[in-house]
């Protein structure tokens, strides 16, 4: 037979779990879990929410909530920041004592005693290396160093905030420079310190993304600040853009003791705002040094080229002058040779080619001679026969006109008339065919000895 279940109030029922826990738990415990929500009350208490998650996914396995109260506080976080250099914050893993209470109006929590901060450096130091273990296994952690850093990188965007210290040393450090070098400084404002560091300085790095073809470099600054500050640059999501940022990233967030994962992703790290600025000034310098010395190298090869070629044209000129004078010596001594020969042989050729031009001259007078005689005899002849056929041509000239004259006269239309033929007109105009006729028309025929004027009534055609 089954026993019948207490029965308890709601009061009653908290009591006896009141008391329960309080046997259970009489001394102070050891907790380990993470901040997951953090607040500082105006009253000086500070309420957290405790959690526990899977290792595997992240799973919150555990929840409960959690009170320091003013003086424990005052102690605890002063002591705490001192010997990790860490904030308390969302997200961190904390080791502390708690009296494990139940109020049966407001329910369990966990009043904090004490907090271990070697634990939480070592959570810290075991985040950070996971953090750097996984960008290595991703194969980010020296992406955005393998990018080219411009040679002098003049256009740069500045991740910062307006009002930090840091930025106002970068700029100022820029522009009094005592060189005339101009970098053109544009300011992406972030928040720097806090909670949401991480996702301010994101954000301005998408905003640079958007923009990317304006800039060389980006860069991020913070200057000084305590190193609990610089937590927030331990991200994941924070390296990881950083490594994968399309433009070298140039940090200078921190001391020369501190460095943060955002600084081992960057391209370059350096110390402070100001130990940026001198990079950049100094990358100017460098460049102009280059240019310097590419111009007095240059300097340097045109003058000996000039000389070089100076001694050439000298050497060239002399040769020339050497080579001219000894060509006019010789053909001087060639003309003179010549001139020695004409004079010998001339006379010679003279003689020889004498009795030749005296025979062509004879012959050519003879044949001239003989020439025009026979030219003379035959315009004698032409002039005794020009007469005579002068007048067969009239003659002949004469009969053809003649001839015409008759051929005219046959074809005369006088003539014509007298040998039977009539000529009819109409109007003055001569009809050659019955198909110029018409009923009524008048028509003149002309014979030899006059004219008949007729009017037609019918027209009969004949076939």
């Amino acid at each position: 037979m089954n026993m019948p279940a207490p029965q308890y109030t709601l009061s009653e029922l908290n009591i006896r779990i009141q008391e329960s826990i309080q046997g259970s738990f009489p001394a102070l415990v050891w907790v380990k879990a993470e901040i997951s929500e953090y607040r500082e009350h105006s009253s000086g208490h500070c309420y957290l929410d405790l959690i526990e998650t899977r290792q595997s996914g992240g799973e919150v396995i555990a929840r409960t909530r959690a009170t320091i109260w003013s003086y424990t506080f005052r102690l605890l976080k002063t002591h705490f920041e001192t010997a990790t250099g860490q904030a308390l914050r969302n997200g961190l893993g904390v080791m502390v004592q708690v009296k494990v209470e139940f109020h049966p109006v407001y329910g369990m929590s966990l009043n904090i005693k004490d907090i271990d901060p070697a634990y939480t450096v070592g959570d810290m130091a075991m985040r950070r290396r996971e953090i750097i273990n996984r960008l290595q296994q991703e194969g980010i952690l020296n992406l955005n160093r393998q990018l080219p850093l411009p040679v002098v990188p003049q256009r740069i965007a500045v991740i910062s905030s307006a009002t930090a210290a840091g930025y106002n040393d970068f700029v100022n450090h820029l522009k009094h420079n005592g060189t005339r070098y101009r970098l053109t400084v544009t300011l992406f404002p972030a928040s720097m310190q806090g909670a949401d560091t991480g996702d301010s300085v994101i954000s301005a790095m998408n905003a640079i993304r958007t923009r990317q073809s304006e800039f060389d470099i980006a860069v991020i600054i913070r200057g000084g600040g305590a190193h609990i500050e610089l937590a927030a640059f331990d991200n994941y999501a924070l390296a990881t853009a950083v490594a994968r940022f399309p433009l070298p990233v140039i940090t200078g967030i921190g001391h020369d003791r501190d460095e943060t994962v955002a600084d081992l992703v960057a391209h370059t790290k350096l110390k402070t705002p100001t130990a940026v600025a001198e990079f950049l000034l100094n990358g100017c310098a460098n460049f102009a040094q280059r240019l310097n010395d590419a111009e007095q190298q240059c300097t340097n090869l045109l003058n000996a080229m000039l000389r070089t070629e100076n001694q050439r044209i000298i050497d060239y000129g002399d040769r020339l002058k050497n080579s001219v004078r000894q060509r006019i010596t010789g053909e001087t001594h060639r003309f003179a040779m010549f001139n020695m020969r004409l004079q010998k042989t001339l006379p010679l050729f003279v003689r020889r080619h004498q009795n030749q031009l005296e025979q062509v001259a004879h012959y050519v007078q003879q044949k001239t001679g003989a020439t025009i005689q026979t030219q003379l005899l035959q315009l004698a002849h032409k002039t005794e026969m020009a007469p005579k056929l002068i007048k067969a041509a009239f003659n002949s000239q004469r009969r053809k006109i003649q001839a015409a004259e008759e051929k005219c006269t046959l074809v005369d239309p006088a003539n014509v008339l007298k040998r039977g033929y009539s000529l009819t007109l109409s109007n003055g105009c001569l009809l050659r065919s019955v198909s110029q006729l018409a009923d009524g028309m008048t028509l003149t025929t002309r014979l030899a000895d006059g004219a008949v004027t007729s009017i037609i009534n019918s027209i009969t055609e004949q076939k």
